[in-house]
């Protein structure tokens, strides 16, 4: 597969490193040096986007996002975690 970006992640270094100690435990080092959370490591419906699907039985690799919540004038009021699931390029397949 060629690596373009399709994601529009911008998570720190250490949701990076969350993602890529699950891609090293689930498909070991090689994998783990290759993850690239740009082009490699997407959401459901990214995958779908580029004409890929979900290989059946994949279980999620897990991640997080911080959402922030703003008053009308735009200030942050409260923030949050939230829970994204994505699959590595290992765990998907070529539609048709």
């Amino acid at each position: 597969m060629e690596r373009t970006n399709v994601s529009n992640w911008t998570g720190s270094a250490k949701t990076a490193e969350l993602v890529r100690k699950q891609i090293f435990d689930r498909f070991g080092q090689d994998e783990a040096n290759n993850y690239d959370p740009k082009s490699n490591c997407l959401t459901f419906n990214q995958w779908l986007n580029q004409g890929y699907k979900v290989i059946k039985g994949e279980k999620a690799i897990k991640s997080f996002i911080v959402i922030e919540q703003k008053d009308d004038k735009g200030g942050v009021v409260r923030k949050f975690p939230k829970t994204v699931n994505l699959f590595y390029v290992c765990q998907v397949e070529k539609i048709g």
